[in-house]
């Protein structure tokens, strides 16, 4: 099958390249480092060390592996770089992680909504008509979020709710209560591509996922070079990743307020077995259909305590703290998500007990002299301080 993965530099998008093509699929990669360039702008880094460009990691794979990944350097914003892209590589799956993924990114200022927006918006819609126009069969894997829905008092359905009102019923999609800029840039995204699939027949599949963790994959294991990023900084770490890297270093597990926050998690090994799912099995033309991809569900201070735990047997020293939250939610709150469309296609879940060691602390050990401190406690603020401005004396 030809597989195009957009954003094939980043986290989930590098592996995912190299899970399919070890898979003798004919994979073909875009990336226009934002991720790089934004922690590079914040003064930080991954901690795992990941080759200089895409072009050399396919390069280096295609060396030890044997198999080739087609590489394209450029902005899906860009129509010049997307419309060529679909007309000449002809995919029959797009697997899009290709956006701009921080909720704290997102709320740093203006310029930084802004670009959020215009670049996970557009660079969507570029896609669809790409889509649209050049390979209307083909089926678009989107990595949504499970932030689009927010925190509601109700059970959280996948993706669409059966309601009655005033005597009649109708399936809608379920209500979004997106808690970030970001997150409602992916709430947009979901109505677009629910557009394009109702009105241009397209197949779609939209993936909200829960909080991703693990560094390591079954291709990851075979070179050094084929690592995948780890980032624990305060604009791109999970929670899970901060925690395990305080750990690691000494310093105390950072908790959000009250710590009642409650979320989906899932290991990155669970995330190729989704995707691959999702492909293997795609929509049907004219579906638009929703997975909600996590397989456990934590509170912030359940995680502290599983790290802390863990941490401890492991044989470090560790301390919890409870700092003030930079952001506007909920800290205790009813959380229930359904989960089930991606169980039924046959995943086989790996839990958080079970590979917390093995997936986190080993590797963060071996690269805990890369770490950047200054980067770790939070400074963006979901409502920062008005602005007082000084009077003008006469």
């Amino acid at each position: 099958m030809r597989i195009l993965i957009l954003g094939g530099d980043g986290y989930l998008g590098w592996a995912t390249a190299m899970h399919f093509s070890a898979r003798g699929h004919e994979v073909h990669a875009v990336d226009n480092y934002l991720r790089r360039r934004a922690l590079a702008e914040n003064g930080t880094d991954s901690l795992t060390p990941i080759a200089d460009s895409l072009p050399a990691r396919a390069a280096a794979w295609e060396e030890v592996a044997g198999y080739h990944i087609g590489v394209t350097e450029g902005d899906l914003c860009d129509w010049s770089v997307t419309e060529p892209l679909f007309r000449d590589f002809q995919p029959e799956a797009i697997i899009h992680y290709g956006e701009m993924p921080s909720a704290p990114y997102s709320l740093i200022s203006r310029e930084h909504a802004v670009f959020t927006q215009y670049n996970n918006v557009v660079n969507t819609l570029n896609v669809l008509f790409a889509m649209r126009d050049y390979t209307p069969r083909a089926h678009l894997v989107k990595l949504g979020t499970m932030g689009e829905y927010g925190t509601p008092n109700i059970d959280i359905e996948e993706g669409f709710i059966d309601i009655r009102h005033n005597g009649r019923e109708d399936r809608l999609p379920f209500p979004k209560l997106p808690g970030s800029l970001y997150h409602c840039s992916k709430v947009h995204d979901s109505t677009n591509i629910h557009f394009a699939s109702r009105i241009w027949g397209l197949r779609s599949t939209d993936l909200n996922q829960g909080v991703v963790y693990g560094i390591e994959t079954e291709e990851t294991k075979l070179d050094p070079r084929f690592v995948t990023r780890f980032d624990y900084d305060e604009l791109f770490g999970t929670a899970l990743n901060r925690f395990c890297l305080q750990a690691v270093i000494g310093h105390p597990l950072t908790v959000y307020g009250k710590g009642g926050q409650t979320r989906g998690y899932l290991n990155i090994v669970d995330t190729l077995q989704c995707v691959e799912l999702a492909v293997m099995n795609p929509a049907a033309e004219g579906e638009y259909r929703v997975f909600n991809q996590f397989t456990e569900q934590f509170s912030i201070n359940e995680l502290a305590d599983l790290v802390h735990r863990a941490g401890t047997d492991y044989g470090y020293n560790i301390r919890v703290d409870h700092v003030e939250n930079p952001r506007v939610e909920a800290e205790e709150h009813y959380y229930n998500a359904k989960h089930t469309a991606l169980l039924d296609l046959g995943l086989k879940p790996r839990y958080l007990s079970e590979t917390l060691v093995e997936s986190m602390f080993s590797a963060i050990e071996r690269h805990k002299h890369r770490v950047i401190t200054k980067a770790i406690m939070p400074r963006t603020k979901w409502r920062p301080e008005p602005r007082v401005m000084e009077s003008i004396a006469e």
